[in-house]
This record gives structure tokens, C-alpha cells and sequence, in this order.
């Protein structure tokens, strides 16, 4: 890294084969930047050539591809969509050829957190009664019974429940009874009906929708007992007697709920969503790395970490498929790739619609770089599993789940999924939360975090500045376990988790 001068800004090289720096500071025309002369303005965060690259040829970052040159570009210019664009090329998967021990701590070495213990063995960080529709339709008889709860003061002889939260979407009729899009939808609902972070939870519905209660149920051998509740607006009388039998439910409820008290429990129970959002040139380079710097600190402690957005690790899955556990475990990866080069397609779409506008400002030129920057949240641990959108996660370690980039939709696949923490890396500036799982925000630079500083939980932007990426991932994993034990996050404390609850919805609306 050199000295921060106005005649020599600071850049980043990532890698020797690069032809790319990235740049810390704004570059003015003139500025030398590894002996060679700016001829352009290179705003922060984005990528200046310091070598001559060919039209056709591959521009390099990371050691790895992000595009190909669209013109000639000379040493100084500035690189980004003007001149840098998408072509296909071939990925050598070296399948499982990267695996490894994870290195697994000695059980007397591994931390602890705390967490409510559940009588189906699993383990919450947070202890809400959650409110699940099964239509659109539904939605508003749900929000107003959570609303007799979250703005009365009925939840005060109750300090052991967060909240009463309502999951409220806009499916569950208009679609087939069957298929890819019925099933996403079926798993997603099942995967918060059973997740550790509800104590209890109540299903409303209307009674003639495509997605049936009952058949839910039956599906997954749901039965109906004191923490698990179900109705319909048709059944019930309507909305008036629906909103005042649901509130009797919930108060029926808060009793066992509250009940619950936090144990010391292994940090192994603890199930990390590994996100990112507004991603920016940073993303890679800070907090990403950090956060998978953090993952394989949990792995070591037998935790686990979910890695999704499949859009967004386009162009780096080949990263991934040579530490899976297997051959089976990569080549699940691969399908998920093909699919979704599949399914853009016949949207009339294309893999580089991603990255957005913001993710283009903020200095990344197309969905390899995007992508290769994603995947550092991965960190290095062995790749154990490969699951559909929402399906449970039954493994320890580092595993992926396919998922849309849209983060409300991703985030809701995980905690589906299981996770019962968030960690949410950020370089333009995310504002959400995920109730009934706490979210953690990673800013990508300082800026984003001082402007921010009440939606921002850590500050990676200090790596730029000397924080080494190991002191930043022991900061986060630390983060981890004080927010898993109750600790609250920026994002709760403004409130947030109520609307994001965003199930990935996939087929024909009819």
C-alpha cells in the first residue's frame, strides 16, 4: 500500500497477476500510481490499469477474471463498465481437490453463548411468538393481532418474549398447487413454523387459498398443541372475530413462552446467515474477507455459516466446487449455476443484470467482480453441504444454500434454513433487520459507517488503514456470540425486522 499523498494516492494491488489497482483515495488526472500516470479521474473504490491491456483480453483483480477489455485500455485509465464487460469462459471446478480438516477445537477449548433451549433439541437467540400467514390475504388480520401486542403494554409482564411478529407475504394463491414454486413457498413457511427463535407460533389463514393449512401440516407431521395454533378468517366469523380469537391464542401463549430462559449452550448451536448488501469496490477487500475470516473461527468451534445468493457468486463458484467435501457436494453447486443461467434466460435476463446501479457507484464493474467478492464471506473451511432454498440444514461447517441476490428474499431462505444469526456486510449502506434473527451490519469503509453510525455494528473500513483482517474477523465473531446471548443489534434497536420477511417467489402468478 502506498503513502497517501495528493501525487500518490493509496492503491490496493490484490494480487501480483493483477493488471488492476483499486483505488483507497480519489486519483486525479497526473496522480502516479505504481509508476504510472493517471490520465483520468478514478473515483474511491474503483479500478485504474497499470498495464496496457489488450481489447479482448481478460482484466484481472483478485488474481482471477472480472471481464474482458470492450476497447483497448491503456496504463492510467480508469477501468469500469466503459471499457470492461462480461464474455463467457471456461471454469476449472477441480472438484474437492481443495479439501480440508477443518481444524476442530477440543470441546473444553470452544466458547459458549446464550441461547433458549427448545424441546426439539434446537437452540434460539432470540424468544418471539411469531404470527404466520398462508395468503396474502391474511396479512392484515395478522399484522393487527401482533400490533395488540407491540403497541400495548401487555408484553411487560412478559420480559423473557422479544416481540409478537407477524410474517406476512404476498403468495400463497394466484400460483400452481405443485411444482418449484409451491414447494419454495411450503418449506419456507414450515422452516419458521419450527424455527428455534419462536416460542410460539399461530398460522392465519383465509380458508380458500391455493396453499392449504391442513396440507401443510400433513406434509411436514405438524400437529397442533399449545406453541403451534392454527385458523381462518372463514372459519373464524371473519376479521373482526378472527383478529379477537388470534389475540386470545397469543395471550394463551405468552405464559410457557416466557418461561424460557437463557442457558450456556456450545457455540456449535449457532447457525450464521453470511450476507451482503449494497455491496461496494470495499466489499471484497474489508469486511467481506473479515466475515469469512469469522466464519471459519465458528466452523473451528463446530458452528455453521450458510452461504447464499446464487446470482452473486456467478463467475467465482469455481473457488467453492475445489474445497467441496466431495465430488456429489460440488457438482450440486454446479446444477445451481445452470439453473439460474436457465431461468434468467428464460426471463429474457441475463446474469450480469446484477450488480445494481448503487454496486456499479460504488466501484464494482460486473457480477464476476461482484462475485468474487462475495465469496470471501465464505472464508476457507471445506464446503460441506449444498441445499435447495430453504431447506433445513442438517450438517455442521461451512455449507451453501441457493437463494435469489435480493437480500430480503435470501435472508428469509436462511432463517428457513435454520440460522439464528445474521451477519450482514454492507459498502453503500443496507437499512433492515430480520426479525425473529438478529442481524448483524459490517460497514465496508468508514465513511458508510460514520455516515451510518446508527445502523452500523462494526466498522471494517479500518482494515484499509493497517486493522489486520484477523484482528477484524475476531472482532466479528466475538460480535457473533455477545448478540447470540442477547445483546441487541443496531437494527433491532430501530425496530426493524417486521416487513422483510420476503419468501422467494418463483412461476407464474395466474
Amino acid at each position: 500500500m502506498s503513502v497517501t499523498t495528493a501525487a500518490n494516492p493509496r492503491t490496493l494491488r490484490l494480487n501480483a497477476t493483477d493488471n488492476v489497482r483499486v483505488a483507497i483515495d480519489t486519483i486525479l488526472p497526473g496522480s502516479i500510481v505504481e509508476g504510472v500516470t493517471a490520465s483520468q479521474r478514478v473515483p474511491k473504490g474503483h479500478k485504474i490499469a497499470v498495464t496496457g491491456i489488450a481489447e479482448g483480453s481478460p482484466v484481472l483483480k483478485f488474481g482471477q477474471i472480472i471481464g474482458f477489455a470492450k476497447t483497448a485500455i491503456a496504463p492510467g485509465e480508469w477501468v469500469h463498465e466503459h471499457n470492461c464487460g462480461m464474455s463467457e469462459f471456461d471454469r476449472d471446478y477441480q472438484f474437492a481437490e481443495g479439501a480440508h480438516d477443518d481444524g476442530l477445537l477440543p470441546l473444553a477449548e470452544r466458547r459458549h453463548f446464550d441461547g433458549y433451549h427448545r424441546p426439539n433439541g434446537k437452540v434460539g437467540t432470540r424468544n418471539y411468538i411469531g404470527i404466520l400467514t398462508s395468503v396474502n390475504c391474511s396479512a392484515t388480520v395478522a399484522r393487527y393481532i401482533a400490533d395488540a401486542f407491540n403497541r400495548s403494554d401487555i408484553l411487560k409482564d412478559y420480559p423473557n418474549v422479544d416481540g409478537v411478529v407477524a410474517f406476512v407475504h404476498g403468495q400463497g394463491c394466484g400460483m400452481g398447487g405443485s411444482g418449484e414454486g409451491y414447494e419454495t413457498l411450503e418449506r419456507t413457511q414450515w422452516g419458521y413454523a419450527a424455527h428455534p427463535n419462536l416460542a410460539g407460533v399461530l398460522v392465519v389463514g383465509l380458508g380458500c387459498e391455493v396453499f392449504q393449512i391442513p396440507r401443510l401440516m400433513k406434509q411436514y407431521n405438524l400437529v397442533e398443541h399449545d406453541g403451534f395454533r392454527t385458523m381462518t378468517i372463514q372459519e373464524s366469523g371473519g376479521t373482526r372475530k378472527t383478529i379477537e380469537a388470534g389475540i386470545a391464542v397469543i395471550k394463551d401463549m405468552l405464559p410457557a413462552a416466557n418461561a424460557y430462559k437463557r442457558q450456556a449452550t456450545p457455540v456449535s448451536e449457532i447457525m450464521v446467515g453470511l450476507q451482503c448488501g449494497g455491496s461496494d469496490g470495499y466489499s471484497g477487500i474489508t469486511a467481506n474477507p473479515a466475515l469469512g475470516y469469522a466464519s471459519d473461527i465458528l466452523v473451528k468451534h463446530g458452528g455453521t455459516t450458510i452461504l447464499s445468493e446464487t446470482p452473486e457468486i456467478y463467475g467465482a463458484e469455481h473457488l467453492l466446487t475445489r474445497r467441496a467435501a466431495n465430488r456429489e457436494v460440488g457438482e450440486k453447486l454446479v446444477g445451481l449455476i445452470q439453473w439460474w443461467e436457465d431461468y434468467t434466460e428464460r426471463n429474457r435476463g441475463e446474469m450480469n443484470n446484477n450488480p445494481s446501479p448503487g454496486n456499479k457507484l460504488g466501484g464494482l464493474t460486473t457480477i464476476l467482480e461482484k462475485s468474487l467478492g462475495a465469496a470471501a464471506k465464505g472464508g476457507t473451511s471445506t464446503l460441506r453441504g449444498v441445499y435447495k432454498y430453504a431447506e433445513p440444514v442438517d450438517t455442521h461447517g461451512f455449507v451453501y444454500m441457493d437463494s435469489p441476490g435480493y437480500d430480503p428474499a435470501a435472508v428469509t431462505g436462511q432463517i428457513a434454513s435454520g440460522a439464528n444469526m445474521i451477519v450482514f456486510t454492507t459498502g453503500r449502506g443496507s437499512a433492515a433487520g430480520y426479525k425473529p434473527t438478529p442481524s448483524i451490519k459490517l460497514a465496508t469503509n468508514t465513511d458508510v459507517y460514520t455516515r451510518m453510525i446508527d445502523d452500523m455494528d462494526i466498522n471494517c473500513g479500518d482494515v484499509l488503514d493497517g486493522v489486520s483482517i484477523e484482528a477484524k474477523g475476531q472482532e466479528i465473531f466475538d460480535e457473533i456470540v455477545a448478540v447470540a446471548s442477547g445483546k441487541h443489534s443496531k437494527s433491532e434497536d430501530l425496530g426493524y425486522g417486521d416487513a422483510e420477511f420476503v419468501p422467494w417467489q418463483i412461476g407464474a402468478v395466474m
